[in-house]
């Protein structure tokens, strides 16, 4: 395997998902959670697995698929769960989750000061 392969590829891809989507949205779901191995878990396997497929489809796709149909359908994807995220976070009342206030030794029922 050639290693300046690999390290380019790491380097490029480690820094493009620097402060991107992807880590917002992990931060997010981490912080509505008490288990960030499972986060962790979770996200490590969908980004190798969208790197799968995109190391395995290469440029074909857009061969056959017009590149504003992905960018569409990459937009509207981004704006349902952008819109989910709101409405879950305004039928919280944007409060912590019980869990992590448990998590932290505190009653559920004492406010925070």
């Amino acid at each position: 395997m050639p290693f300046a392969l690999l390290a380019s590829t790491f380097a490029t891809v480690f820094l493009a998902e620097l402060g991107d989507k992807t880590q917002l949205a992990i931060v997010s779901i981490s912080g509505t959670s008490n288990r960030p191995g499972a986060v962790f878990a979770g996200s490590a396997f969908a980004l190798v697995l969208a790197s799968l497929v995109g190391a395995a489809a290469g440029g074909s796709l857009s061969s056959v698929i017009p590149t504003d149909g992905l960018q569409l359908a990459a937009s509207a994807g981004f704006l349902i769960i952008g819109t989910r995220l709101i409405l879950r976070s305004g039928a919280d009342g944007g409060e912590a989750p019980a869990a992590t206030t448990e998590a932290a030794g505190e009653d559920a029922e004492t406010p925070a000061p």
